[in-house]
């Protein structure tokens, strides 16, 4: 590793039955190796996952049971797809949902995977790092840098917005391992990434709620982000709490 515009990287998404990678399987995979502006190899493919395609899932992806019958099978696509993987390092928006996928398929068919510890760039991370997008999804990042994309969710239309996107968040970074141990570091988040409060400033949502929300298995950069609004609070440092005379009641 060294520069950032001259390392090689390998951009990777997977669509997939439903969400659960132990239970449900990849239907969709795209992949493609690039350096700097520079496209190296591409591979895409639909995959016959043997189950049934989830309908909400459907409804995301617009892929249908009829879309994959025939097509290859993942045992047959997988040891290609772990070949132009080798030791690049894989960058993806939310790409720990990726790697679980991919490991799990290589553990169901006994394919060799050291996928778990393999390096990787979430740009999910990296675009709450840059903070200047109100909503961190690939369709909204896109829309914020004015990326022109050609159709829908689907894993190469997918996998190249994703790499523009990449380019744009990492352009204060010269080396990549200056970026990777930046993120080494816990993330404060700006808003609520999900549940009920989505979308709310932390410091907007019930003490109860984030108490809640502390215990639970959720990533780093929430969690930090949780405990850090609960610590404020804790301090009195709040100027609904220091104001409110009901506040230690």
């Amino acid at each position: 590793m060294g520069l950032l515009k001259n390392d090689t990287f390998i951009c990777v998404d997977c669509e997939t039955t439903g969400l659960e990678p132990e239970k449900d399987r990849i239907i969709e995979i795209a992949a493609v190796l690039f350096r700097g502006e520079e496209i190296l190899e591409s591979y895409e493919t639909l995959i016959y996952p043997e189950i049934t395609i989830l309908p909400e899932s459907s409804a995301i992806h617009h892929i249908t049971d009829a879309m994959v019958e025939g097509k290859p099978k993942i045992e047959e696509v997988l040891p290609h797809i772990l070949k132009m993987i080798g030791r690049h390092m894989l960058v993806g928006h939310g790409i720990p949902f990726d790697i679980a996928f991919l490991h799990s398929s290589a553990k169901r068919h006994s394919i060799p995977s050291n996928l778990p510890s393999h390096s990787y760039l979430d740009t999910l991370r990296l675009a709450r790092l840059y903070g200047q997008c109100p909503v961190n999804s690939l369709e909204k990042l896109k829309e914020h840098f004015n990326i022109l994309s050609a159709g829908a969710h689907r894993a190469m239309n997918d996998v190249l917005v994703n790499i523009e996107v990449f380019r744009f968040l990492t352009q204060e970074y010269k080396t990549t391992e200056q970026l990777l141990e930046r993120l080494k570091k816990p993330i404060l988040l700006k808003t609520m990434p999900l549940g009920k409060h989505k979308g709310r400033l932390f410091s907007e949502i019930p003490t109860e709620y984030l108490l809640w929300a502390s215990n639970k298995d959720f990533d780093q950069d929430f969690l930090f982000s949780v405990r850090t609004e609960l610590k404020k609070r804790k301090s009195g440092n709040q100027f609904y709490q220091s104001t409110n005379p009901f506040a230690s009641l």
